[in-house]
């Protein structure tokens, strides 16, 4: 072979190779598919928990509240929640002393809070919501209290729950919630406490 047909074959099968190696990077990865519909025997939602980000707010704080030795209902909890949600609180690391955090699936959190639940009572209420929504995403910082019973005088705890959500048509859905409680060095600010 010739020497110029010798460079223009390995310029050939260069080019060749550069397309095909294009055309395999080029095309589309599959499709995403969401969490919702991952779980088409996720337990249903009642429309009057889910109709408006109030609405969900309050189903969420009514299924983790209940008096001594009552079992919450748990698949009413899942309802709210898309199948991957994540509850997230906010915790000092025991050998750094720094803020870490703690991510749990919805049955991580389940297992982690029932017994003390049922053993001491528990209520919680938000006393004051910031809401804000770009599309379908839903942000609000919901200002919490807790009681062991609702007749206690003062709160056990207080803290701010930041919820996010997805506006799903007519219903909300429960993404992830990240909370961090009030301390002595972490006041709430005034602006998230009733008005």
């Amino acid at each position: 072979m010739k020497p110029a047909n010798r460079i223009a074959s390995t310029f050939l099968l260069i080019t060749l190779t550069t397309v095909a190696a294009s055309a395999q990077t080029s095309a589309a990865p599959p499709p995403l598919i969401g969490s919702i519909a991952t779980k088409s025997d996720w337990p249903q939602a009642k429309p009057e928990d889910v109709k408006s980000p109030e609405a969900i707010l309050n189903a969420v704080y009514s299924v983790i509240s209940g008096p001594k030795e009552q079992q919450r209902d748990w698949d009413r909890m899942r309802s709210l929640f898309v199948p991957d949600a994540r509850l997230i609180p906010v915790t000092s690391s025991p050998t750094t002393g720094h803020a870490d955090v703690v991510v749990l699936t919805i049955d991580g959190y389940i297992a982690r809070s029932q017994a003390r639940m049922a053993t001491n009572g528990f209520f919680e209420r938000s006393i004051h919501n910031e809401i804000e929504q770009f599309g379908d995403i839903v942000q609000v910082w919901s200002t919490y209290e807790s009681r062991h019973n609702p007749s206690d005088p003062t709160p056990f705890a207080r803290g701010i729950n930041s919820f996010q959500l997805l506006k799903d048509g007519d219903r909300y859905w429960v993404v992830n919630i990240f909370w961090d409680a009030e301390s002595p060095t972490n006041p709430i600010p005034a602006k998230y406490l009733q008005k």
